[in-house]
């Protein structure tokens, strides 16, 4: 119980931080870039614990991937969205392990994903296939695993593996906006065009097999 109220007290403590400093008040990719880069050589490490915190917050997970290929460029923009998104999944995962009742209070049960059929068997493959589509929010998979049996290793794995091409196609959209007109630009964006229809259309089969019917 007291690690729970002490984990809770720091957890309160960083967020009002992050609030009180209007950290996450962004409203475009590029005041992000202007943010982060203030912080010079320890911008990436600054960008890293922005997008592990993002989960405690409503900000878009996307506005930040597209802000991470925009500041450092498609590959290491690419790494460090990666390592901030497996740090904010793990966040959100841990939360619910801790938390399970207080969280499902606070979500709706049609926000939440029943994973929990099947997850010890195929908790790799459920995580995998659902990181696959942009359109099923990130951070309610996380919760959502952790209020399942789903082991972290397969839950951490899948992640990692399955938002590959989400990230890549964001934070080349960020790398390629300051050459508007160029080919790299056009692929960018049809790259991202594409995984929105990759999504649309697993998006209503992943709903009726997962989403809890209440």
């Amino acid at each position: 119980m007291l690690k729970k109220v002490l984990f809770f007290i720091v957890l309160f403590l960083v967020l009002g931080f992050f609030y009180y400093f209007d950290i996450f008040m962004f409203t475009s990719p590029v005041e992000i870039k202007e943010y982060v880069l203030s912080f010079g050589i320890y911008a990436p490490i600054i960008f890293i614990i922005l997008f592990t915190i993002v989960p405690l917050t409503l900000f878009p997970d996307a506005l930040l991937a597209i802000a991470g290929g925009l500041i450092f460029g498609l590959y290491e923009g690419s790494l460090y969205v990666m390592i901030g998104a497996l740090c904010g999944a793990t966040l959100s995962f841990y939360i619910s392990r801790i938390y399970a009742a207080w969280i499902k209070k606070k979500l709706s049960n049609k926000k939440l994903i029943n994973l929990d059929k099947n997850a010890k068997e195929n908790g790799f493959l459920i995580i995998f296939f659902l990181r696959l589509v942009p359109l099923v929010p990130f951070d309610i998979i996380s919760y959502s695993a952790g209020f399942s049996s789903i082991k972290y290793r397969d839950f951490i794995l899948a992640t990692c593996i399955g938002i590959i091409p989400g990230v890549v196609v964001y934070a080349n959209i960020g790398a390629q906006s300051f050459d508007l007109g160029s080919n790299g630009f056009y692929i960018a964006v049809a790259s991202l065009l594409a995984l929105i229809v990759f999504s649309m259309m697993f998006k209503n089969k992943l709903e009726k097999r997962l989403y809890e019917n209440n």
